[in-house]
């Protein structure tokens, strides 16, 4: 089973959106990425703020889509397909850094498949983390 682990949020002010998780919600900052990104943590789910004319603009200010980890990456493709999600793009920046499979589902939503630093690894009903056993480079 999926489970969500990563929100993007499209913002004009990345320090000060980064200062309100920080303060509010007592999340950690755990990477800035090269291009303006700014990745925070609470343990478990991974918000990536994304900086507003920042590369893949989408138009989309606030929630620009959400990601899920699955025990079985290759499982889950299956399941996204066969649910009607058609495979835009991937972004691999390293298997312990960020890597995420993007579908474009009805009316045009983007979820990602994926891992991100900071986001707990989904386990396998072993209850053995399989992080991205069948993520390909």
């Amino acid at each position: 089973m999926a489970k969500i682990r990563h929100i993007a949020y499209r913002v004009e002010d990345l320090d000060a959106m980064a200062k309100f998780f920080v303060e509010a919600f007592d999340m950690s900052i755990v990477q800035r990425r090269p291009r303006g990104a700014i990745d925070l943590s609470d343990g478990t789910l991974n918000i990536t703020l994304l900086p507003a004319n920042g590369p893949g603009n989408t138009g989309i200010m606030g929630i620009e889509h959400i990601g899920f980890s699955a025990a079985d990456d290759d499982a889950a493709k299956l399941k996204i397909i066969a649910a009607g999600g058609v495979e835009r793009n991937t972004v691999n920046l390293g298997s312990h850094v960020h890597f995420e499979v993007k579908y474009e589902g009805p009316e045009g939503i983007v979820v990602d498949l994926g891992h991100w630093a900071g986001a707990d690894a989904v386990k396998d009903e072993a209850g053995a983390s399989v992080a991205a056993a069948s993520r390909s480079a």
